[in-house]
């Protein structure tokens, strides 16, 4: 398991509201952009469980992950997002400190140079070398930008380093540089090893190295069904470089390394995203391939608490995997709310509907099994309801859209550009959303 500075032996408010100084400290001195302007996280997470959705040697690694508030407890809605600051490598971390010869334990400050010495020495609250780098400097995944090989070269003493990285920076060797760097991900500790005569001081590392940045996640749960908690449904990122080589991407390969058992506190951001709370009383049709089903199990957890005291609006909702033995993922739930008159039953008005893209030789995805149930979706459109797709950013939101347009046409008997213009009035107005993500 990965080590990280986030584990300690209780919970204490004290240590909590010194690491939240910590790292808001560290975050706030990297000179590059982070993904999010506030530099302290909201709040600190427990992890509670850490369940795999997918099954073994399916070709991929989903997991469901529950935490509890152990600092502030916030309120958030369904549709909102969670950013998470992830821990890198101690290992990693050490070794770059390490190889750039720099005093783990010495207290720095950063500042703008354009900052006057006063302003500077009132904003900024020295932090350890160790922990600027830990929670500022993305050492062990992220990689360099070209600039980062320009100036290696004048801190570059072997001569044969010197006319690689000149060779990089020249027209000749940009897409020599792109294959070694971007496409095979190389990190900026990597980056390092491979031209050890460079030394470059802290003051350009700083400048230079990207900044650590946080991963957003969909929340997956309703706080009404799991007050003081906040639930995710996290793909495992691994892949093989063109060169063989084997990568995992940096947060989620952490998350799925942590163990509930043990005192670990996850740094944590609330934010609204692309897909606004619906009211009990809106008709909902929401498509969520594969992680995209992450907001709408929310969706669905809220809408049946809302159920057992209020008359609800019908929720069909278009889910797609490879196979149902695979990764069906969350099977048991979604079958659930479509039986016994749940709220995706069709009883109740709704219905669930999975397209299993490997179960048959022909793909089957989630337009093709829309256009099977066009007349209830063009049913629940008329009755004024609100379209939220979520999922991967590929072809899928292109292809869903243009399986609605079909439907508009279709059911409404329209052409297929006035059903266009349909589908951009409904987004116009707030009723349809899309929430896709790489």
């Amino acid at each position: 398991m990965l080590n990280h500075i986030f584990l300690v032996p209780r919970v204490s408010q004290t240590h909590l509201t010194s690491l939240n100084i910590q790292i808001g400290s560290a975050r706030s001195m990297h000179p590059g952009k982070s993904s999010f302007d506030r530099s302290r996280p909201d709040c600190f997470l427990k992890m509670l469980k850490n369940l795999p959705l997918t099954r073994l040697n399916c070709g991929k690694d989903v997991r469901h992950f529950e935490f509890e508030f152990v600092s502030n407890a916030l309120e958030y809605e369904t549709g909102d997002v969670l950013e998470i600051l992830p821990g890198q490598d101690s290992a990693a971390v050490d070794a770059f400190i390490q190889r750039c010869n720099l005093d783990p334990d010495s207290f720095i400050t950063v500042s703008p140079r354009e900052m006057d010495d006063q302003n500077a020495h009132d904003s900024r609250i020295p932090v350890k070398l160790k922990n600027f780098v830990e929670f500022s400097m993305d050492v062990d995944s992220a990689s360099p930008r070209r600039y980062f090989f320009e100036v290696m070269r004048f801190f570059a003493t072997a001569e044969h380093e010197r006319e690689r990285l000149e060779y990089f920076g020249s027209p000749e060797g940009r897409d020599d540089l792109y294959q070694y760097n971007q496409r095979e991900r190389r990190t900026v500790l990597e980056v390092l090893d491979d031209f050890p005569s460079v030394q470059m001081p802290f003051e350009w590392l700083v400048q230079l190295v990207p900044p650590l940045k946080t991963r957003a996640f969909s929340i997956s749960s309703s706080q009404s069904a799991h007050p003081n908690q906040v639930h995710l449904t996290v793909n495992v990122v691994s892949w093989t470089t063109p060169y063989k080589r084997k990568k995992k991407g940096l947060c989620s390969s952490w998350l799925a390394a942590l163990d509930p058992r043990d005192d670990i506190y996850v740094p944590a951001w609330f934010h609204k995203g692309s897909l606004p709370s619906p009211s009990p009383s809106l008709p909902l049709i929401l498509v969520g391939p594969g992680t995209g089903c992450a907001p709408f199990r929310g969706f669905v957890e809220e809408r049946a608490l809302q159920s057992r005291t209020n008359s609800t609006a019908p929720i069909i909702f278009f889910f797609g995997c490879r196979n149902e033995d695979g990764d069906f993922l969350y099977r048991d739930f979604w079958l659930n709310h479509s039986q016994n008159k749940g709220v995706l039953s069709e009883a109740k008005g709704g219905g669930f509907y999975v397209a299993f893209s490997r179960e048959q030789p022909q793909k089957v995805y989630v337009q093709h099994k829309m256009r099977e149930h066009s007349q209830r979706i063009w049913d629940l459109l008329a009755e004024g309801a609100a379209v939220y797709v979520a999922g991967s950013s590929t072809k899928m939101p292109a292809d869903v859209t243009s399986a609605f347009e079909e439907i508009v046409a279709k059911e409404n008997e329209v052409s297929t550009e006035d059903a266009a213009r349909w589908i951009r009035a409904l987004e116009k107005c707030g009723k349809y959303h899309i929430e896709a993500w790489s």
